[in-house]
């Protein structure tokens, strides 16, 4: 995988803490910030096929519409 440079600005407690975790973890500041915006933007643009399967059956006393209740348009 190649990398593209991107600075970013942080507070000091944002890098105190980031510091603080790469030292604890034995890796670097940058692998911190791109685990966790793995992690975002996973959440932030789930898989469509776990959120459905996550989902499946949840509300089993849902019943759909019938079709002569559709709106046509």
């Amino acid at each position: 995988m190649s990398a593209t440079r991107t600075q970013i600005y942080l507070n000091s407690e944002q890098r105190a803490r980031i510091d603080d975790l790469a030292a604890s973890r034995g890796v670097t500041m940058a692998e911190i910030v791109r685990l966790a915006l793995d992690d975002y933007l996973d959440e932030e643009s789930p898989d469509p096929a776990t959120a459905l399967a996550e989902t499946f059956g949840i509300s089993p006393d849902n019943s759909p519409p019938s079709r002569d209740e559709w709106v046509r348009g």
